[in-house]
């Protein structure tokens, strides 16, 4: 197998996550329930079509085709299925949270782009093998609780020679200093591996390598532009599924203790100047050539 991983700038040993010890019965079930609340709550739509150029990105990067047979998994709203829909693929959007799936279908709907869209778990997709040409997945995959399952699937489904294009989220990048931020607050369910790993070089050769004949990372940033901090914090506390539930389990002291680290966070990264906010983030792009 050629992993093509030299284009990839090295992580940080100490900023890669710690799979740790994994206990012998984690309760995936009960996770996903945790999860599937998470996402569905607030209004991810709101803070996911900002996203939409990580889909163009990525549609780019594994050569996608007209005619082509594209499944978006953990579709979220559907930026990947937009961008596959665009350049004339026929294209299934899949999420395992309905409310998500309607917020992509209204934009499929707007654009008048013709998607089919099903409720499906990343885990367990109900699809033969070999089914599709092209898997695709922005910032969705990589929160399937067992990591080990949805990577089987993701490769399951592409038939020999197809491909798989994944954008994760780094531990280096200031979505995994926000998780880290987070967790410090409400820890993750015990048993977890950080998802963080899809960010990682070396998680992805172990994850799909076996089934792979060719991978392609790079290193990519996406800019969250806001108009401020505090405009930042509020877009997210309100829309954003993780962010809205953890302030929903803390009291009004932590609330505030946690807007204050978040505000900190984003000035930091902060090269927006002083009028408004401009955070890069970097994130994990990769083609996977599939056996």
């Amino acid at each position: 197998m050629n992993t093509e991983l030299n284009v990839c700038t090295p992580a940080a040993p100490s900023m890669v996550p710690d799979p740790g010890p994994r206990p012998a019965q984690v309760d995936f079930g009960a996770i996903k329930q945790r999860q599937h609340a998470t996402w569905a709550s607030g209004n991810y739509a709101i803070v996911g079509t900002t996203l939409q150029i990580v889909g163009e990105h990525l549609a780019e990067a594994v050569d996608l085709r007209a005619g082509e047979q594209v499944l978006d998994v953990a579709a979220g709203n559907g930026n990947a299925t937009l961008a596959a829909a665009r350049r004339f693929a026929h294209v299934t959007s899949t999420d395992y949270v309905p409310e998500l799936l309607e917020k992509g279908a209204e934009r499929a709907r707007a654009n008048g782009l013709d998607v089919h869209f099903q409720a499906a778990d990343a885990e367990d997709l109900p699809y033969s093998d070999g089914a599709f040409d092209v898997a695709l997945s922005t910032f969705g995959v990589m929160f399937a609780p067992d990591q080990l399952s949805a990577a089987r699937e993701l490769t399951r489904v592409v038939r020999s020679g197809g491909r798989i294009g994944l954008a994760s989220w780094t531990p280096e990048g200031f979505i995994g200093d926000l998780f880290r931020l987070i967790a410090s607050y409400v820890p993750p369910p015990v048993g977890l591996q950080s998802p963080m790993l899809w960010g990682t070089e070396p998680r992805i050769v172990e994850l799909l390598g076996p089934d792979a004949t060719d991978i392609h990372c790079e290193r990519r940033r996406f800019n969250f532009r806001y108009q401020s901090a505090a405009h930042w914090i509020e877009v997210f506390r309100n829309f954003y599924g993780p962010t809205y539930k953890v302030y929903a389990a803390l009291d009004p002291d932590r609330q505030a203790s946690l807007t204050q680290d978040i505000s900190a966070l984003l000035e930091r990264q902060n090269v927006g100047g002083a009028h408004s906010l401009v955070v890069p983030s970097e994130y994990l792009e990769v083609v996977v050539t599939r056996k």
